[in-house]
């Protein structure tokens, strides 16, 4: 059956400023349930054109010619003619992935199954950042219990169409429990309160 949870919720902040408390609210000693949160990668996403893809892309107009006609590779400015054959342009977008360990907060009379007896619970998040487009996608979902559960968010942080000073959060959070018998139903119940309450603390105070 699984558990399906929507947020949406409006910031009345600027998205850059939003964006910057949301990577930084963790670890926080107001939330004791995460442990850790460490960056495990990070890079700016780019997409690669070669000679002939350059060359048409120029024949688009003046405007792109100058774009590209002149590169940089390694502080020399390098022409179309002179690019090698394969060249990386930068999309702007900065991907991160971070993993976070979290305390198990499953109750201790659910614990009595075997599966659910383990310290922590590991989460994998991975975000796409467009300081441009001034929006940001997220996705993260469970390491542990995998063989039993499948929990999965997508959010997403955009300008505001009501108010570009302000920050429209929106998140859809699935939970779907298969492998724990007849405590499917409880521990899907549960689960989804503890991402509802997640949710709702995502409202930023240290803006």
């Amino acid at each position: 059956m699984g558990v399906t949870v929507d947020v949406h919720q409006v910031y009345k902040y600027p998205f850059e400023q939003v964006v910057a408390s949301f990577l930084r609210k963790y670890p926080n000693p107001m939330d004791k349930n995460v442990i850790s949160v460490r960056t495990v990668e990070e890079r700016r996403e780019s997409f690669s054109l070669s000679v002939f893809e350059l060359e048409n892309w120029a024949m688009q107009g003046p405007v792109m010619m100058n774009i590209i006609s002149v590169l940089t590779f390694g502080g020399t400015q390098t022409t179309v003619e002179h690019v090698p054959e394969e060249t990386y342009v930068s999309t702007g977008v900065i991907y991160r992935k971070r993993i976070a360990i979290c305390r198990n907060v499953v109750p201790e009379i659910l614990r009595k199954v075997s599966m659910l007896k383990v310290p922590d619970i590991q989460l994998e998040e991975e975000s796409w950042l467009n300081p441009q487009e001034r929006n940001m996608v997220i996705r993260s979902h469970c390491l542990t219990w995998t063989q039993y559960a499948s929990m999965k968010e997508e959010s997403v942080f955009r300008e505001s169409m009501e108010n570009p000073n302000w920050t429209e959060f929106i998140q859809r959070g699935r939970i779907l429990i298969t492998g724990a018998g007849f405590l499917n139903c409880i521990l899907e119940t549960f689960a989804g309160t503890f991402l509802r309450q997640g949710a709702q603390k995502l409202i930023l105070t240290n803006l």
